[in-house]
Order: structure tokens, then C-alpha cells, then sequence
């Protein structure tokens, strides 16, 4: 024992050795033996200003430098991640992490750890995640390239703003904080960068509070180019947004081109004979079109929303529940049925029963203006059909991850 605490009363002893381990501070690193030291420095020596007990974790990527030798000698615990990625580094660091609250941040000393304490503040105070936010604190000369400032980071940025209405102004800054249960409630599982998405993402689905900080970025110390890549891991961040918001890729899209369909062969079937035979029977032609193209991306919405019906993808919503609940396949088979009769019945009426029928039965006019319509009925009661099987198919492997009962009893057992 220390002469520290050798001088201390017995129970005061016990009480500090016991104390919990407050803050983590988790490093993703992967060669990094030029800046790792320093930042494993500037991190405990933070704590220690602060009189916080924590620990400083190196989740070490597969280094083939001195990476690790150097992080364990200034104090860090070294932990060896095998699957690469960003994403995989800061799970594992966040697994091994023993702290209530976990700080993480790149260890390449564009980000200064001992500035640290906004961050505890906020977690102290309530809040679940702490994103920093250095357009607010600042920038500086060459710490990063002008097309992530201007273009990259606020583009992504505004997309994810629009599609989850996150309260964020940098959804990219590599230095945060979290609470470590309500990090592990969101089940992140991305392996790259898209790991800093997907944080943010849940986050928000799972109504967590999310605030920010001021923070700087500092021109990194690293002698060789960055892990980064601006196209590749842009396009993962954007993929990611893209998957997870059907309601921008599937049902807004969706909904446009199958009212512009129907507008279309409104148009067409009853516009002005000014206008032009071949111009009504182009709109009529393009109009079904669009709405077999509006209505696959409408049924494309509803298999996105129940394929997401899981606890470790999004939170389980009315809306999912209601869908999976409502398109059986029974169902499915009946209104794939109503819309085959309608479009047969809608062709025989128009062919052998209308009036024009009896002067002009096979002209090219008459049909484009007329049962095609009843064609695409019989085309869309076949995609209902054959999708109410594949929603089947999706259900079997879905009935416990989605079932609000059955959670309910395995959290009872």
C-alpha cells in the first residue's frame, strides 16, 4: 500500500479503493505512435485536475508500430480490437470501459483531452449523449480540408437534421460523451465510420438528450495521410442515413409518383380534345406507368418499415406495429384478388360493353386511353400478391424481435 494511503483512517481506505470508476476515456488508435502518448497524458492529467476517478483506454486497431508499447507506458489500459474499423475500435474500448460516463476521441491530438470538462458537466447534469461541436469552438488553419468544412460535414450534417430531426449542428465531431448504459440500450453495431452516424441516429430514435458543447479542432500530429477517406466514408455516412429513414426514400417518393400517375391519367381520360389525341394518349400511357412505379415504391416502404421492426435496428413504433399487424397475408390475397377482377372488369367494360367499344374497339387511341388502366390494376394486384408472401416470409423470422407480448413475458421470467 501507498504511503498515501497508509496515512488515511481504515475506512476511508476501503472507501477510496473502492470508489467507482467515474469517467472513461476511450482512444480508437491504429498507428498512432507519434501523438498517442501525449494525448494518454493530456487525458489523465484532465482527470487528475478534476479529481475524478476514471481510467484512459486505448482500443488498439492492429498497430504495427509502437502504438501500444507507448499507450501503456503513460498509464492507458491497452485492449486489442481484431475486427477493423473505426466503429469496431470504439466498441470494443466502450465494452471494456468500467467508467459511468465514457469519453471518446481520436488520439491524434486534434482534439485537446484536457478540455474535457463541458462534456462531464452535461452528463452530471441529465444529458445522455455530448456531441462537441467545433464550428462552434473553432477551427483552426489546416486542421481540416475546406470540402469537409464547406461541403462534407454540413451537407451530412443537414441530411441527418431533416431525416430525424436531430437538435445537432456538427453530426461528425470525433469528440463526445455518453452515459455508458444508455450507449449499450441502442445496440450499435456499424463497424466503419458510419459508427458516428449511427450513434447519433439511435440516439435520437430512442429519445435520448442530446446537447452540444463547443469544441476545437486542432491540425492533427500525424506524419502520413489520414485513415479517412473522403468519398468512401462520406458515401457510408449517407448510406446509413439513407437506410434507416424510409420515410424519405420509400414513402415520400412513393407518394409523389403515384399522384402524379393518377394526375396523369386523369388527364389523359378526360382532358381537353384541344390538347391533342397523341398528347392525352402519352399522358394516359406515362400515368400508369408512374403509378406501378409509385405504388412497388409504396409496398417497398411498408417492407422497410416491418423489416426494421427489431429492438437492435429502430424502436419499435405504432406505425411498424400497425403495418405488420394489419397486412397479413390472407389480406394481402383478397385485395390482390379486388384489383385483378377490377381490371378485367375494368377491360371488358370498355371493350365490349362502352359505347365507343361498338365503333372503334381495337384502334391504338381507344386502348391507350382506356384499359390500360385496367391492365395496371391487374399489374398491381399481382405485385400485392406476391409481397404479401414476401411480408409472410419476413414475418416468421420477426414474431418475437416485434411482438409486444412476448417481450413482455421474457422480461417476466
Amino acid at each position: 500500500m501507498s504511503p498515501v494511503l497508509e496515512s488515511l483512517p481504515a475506512s476511508a481506505t476501503h472507501q477510496l479503493v473502492e470508489q467507482p470508476i467515474e469517467v472513461s476515456i476511450v482512444m480508437p488508435c491504429l498507428n498512432e505512435a507519434r501523438t498517442v502518448g501525449s494525448c494518454v497524458r493530456k487525458a489523465l492529467n484532465a482527470l487528475a485536475e478534476l479529481q475524478i476517478k476514471g481510467e484512459v483506454i486505448v482500443a488498439d486497431n492492429g498497430s504495427s508500430d509502437s502504438s501500444k508499447v507507448i499507450a501503456s507506458e503513460h498509464g492507458a489500459t491497452v485492449i486489442h480490437v481484431p475486427e477493423p474499423g473505426y466503429g469496431s475500435a470504439l466498441q470494443g474500448g466502450i465494452a471494456a470501459a468500467r467508467g459511468k460516463y465514457i469519453i471518446i476521441g481520436d488520439c491524434d491530438e486534434s482534439y485537446d483531452f484536457g478540455a474535457i470538462k463541458p462534456f462531464i458537466e452535461r452528463l452530471r447534469a441529465g444529458d445522455e449523449l455530448v456531441m462537441g461541436n467545433r464550428f462552434q469552438g473553432g477551427i483552426r488553419p489546416g486542421a481540416m480540408p475546406w470540402h469537409h468544412r464547406y461541403i462534407g460535414n454540413p451537407v451530412l450534417t443537414g441530411i441527418l437534421n431533416l431525416f430525424f430531426h436531430t437538435p445537432i449542428g456538427d453530426a461528425h465531431c470525433g469528440l463526445r460523451a455518453f452515459r455508458k448504459e444508455s450507449i449499450l440500450k441502442l445496440g450499435l453495431t456499424s463497424p466503419g465510420m458510419e459508427f458516428a452516424s449511427e450513434m447519433v441516429v439511435k440516439a435520437q430514435l430512442h429519445g435520448q438528450r442530446i446537447t452540444e458543447v463547443p469544441t476545437v479542432l486542432y491540425p492533427d500530429g500525424r506524419d502520413r495521410p489520414p485513415h479517412l477517406r473522403s468519398l468512401r466514408d462520406g458515401w457510408r455516412h449517407l448510406r446509413f442515413l439513407l437506410l434507416m429513414c424510409s420515410f424519405w426514400v420509400f414513402l415520400i417518393p412513393g407518394s409523389f409518383i403515384t399522384l402524379a400517375g393518377l394526375l396523369l391519367i386523369a388527364f389523359g381520360a378526360f382532358g381537353s380534345a384541344h390538347s391533342g389525341t397523341n398528347s392525352l394518349e402519352a399522358a394516359n400511357v406515362l400515368g400508369n406507368m408512374l403509378v406501378i412505379l409509385g405504388f412497388q415504391t409504396l409496398w417497398f416502404w411498408s417492407f422497410a418499415k416491418i423489416l426494421t421492426c427489431q429492438p437492435n435496428v429502430v424502436p419499435i413504433d405504432k406505425l411498424s406495429l400497425y403495418l405488420r399487424h394489419s397486412i397479413t397475408l390472407e389480406r394481402g390475397i383478397a385485395m390482390s384478388a379486388a384489383f385483378f377482377l377490377s381490371g378485367f372488369a375494368f377491360i371488358l367494360l370498355r371493350y365490349y360493353f362502352s359505347p365507343e367499344a361498338q365503333v372503334e374497339p381495337t384502334t391504338a387511341g381507344g386502348f391507350a386511353r382506356g384499359g390500360l388502366f385496367g391492365f395496371t390494376l391487374i399489374i398491381l394486384g399481382m405485385q400485392i400478391f406476391f409481397g404479401s408472401f414476401f411480408l409472410g416470409a419476413m414475418r416468421m423470422t420477426q414474431t418475437q424481435a416485434c411482438s409486444p407480448m412476448r417481450a413482455n413475458y421474457s422480461a417476466s421470467i
